[in-house]
């Protein structure tokens, strides 16, 4: 007698991240998928691929805002187009490369416009990490759960010429900010609860390499 064998098949549903870098991307130009744009006038930005030996996907390429405009208010983005994210994460490798009055690196979410987002970022010149929201132009720190209202985020060791890896997760209004793995802390705000989309940051005449780009 022939057995008669059922195989059940059942969809089965797969997290993961999408990993962006830079290797195949035009050395001089903005690479493909993504706009820039930038809260707060002043030069003009200029995000490029750039050559670095260095670069943690073992690429050729990275990608860079190479411009120094002084601008001490001046925030240039980087948003990735094909990206709407309400919960999630987003991390990226970074190295600061210059600056004088800034080398800012963060990492944007819940991205509506140059005026309205959420960003994390890690600073080389103040050795600290802080997370701010962009309400109406004005960009607000945050402070960590269970600090001061006044509290204005953590200070944390940012290497200048090093690469090191900034990551946030968020799902309803708690962020959780890391670095290198490490957890800092967490905040928890309500501003904006949507989804939107995420991206890069830096500040003033910031020029800074990234690589690395995740988000899921």
């Amino acid at each position: 007698m022939k057995k008669t064998i059922l195989i059940l098949l059942f969809p089965v549903l797969v997290l993961s991240a999408d990993t962006i870098n830079f290797g195949s991307d035009a050395p001089g130009a903005v690479p493909k998928g993504w706009s820039v744009n930038m809260t707060h006038p002043g030069g003009a930005p200029k995000w490029e691929v750039v050559a670095d030996k260095t670069a943690p996907s073992k690429k050729p390429y990275v990608v860079g805002q190479t411009s120094k405009s002084p601008d001490d208010n001046r925030f240039p983005l980087l948003i990735y187009d094909n990206s709407n994210l309400k919960d999630g994460e987003v991390s990226v490798a970074f190295k600061a490369i210059s600056g004088k009055i800034d080398q800012g690196a963060g990492v944007v979410w819940r991205y509506k416009d140059p005026n309205a987002y959420y960003i994390a970022r890690a600073n080389a010149l103040e050795d600290n990490v802080v997370l701010y929201k962009l309400d109406k132009g004005e960009r607000i720190p945050l402070p960590p759960v269970g600090q001061p209202s006044n509290t204005y985020g953590l200070a944390h060791r940012v290497p200048t010429g090093v690469w090191n890896t900034l990551r946030v997760t968020f799902k309803g209004s708690l962020f959780t900010v890391y670095i290198n793995g490490d957890k800092i802390f967490d905040v928890d705000d309500k501003t904006y609860s949507d989804a939107g989309k995420v991206g890069l940051w830096t500040k003033s005449d910031s020029v800074i390499y990234f690589d690395n780009f995740v988000f899921k």
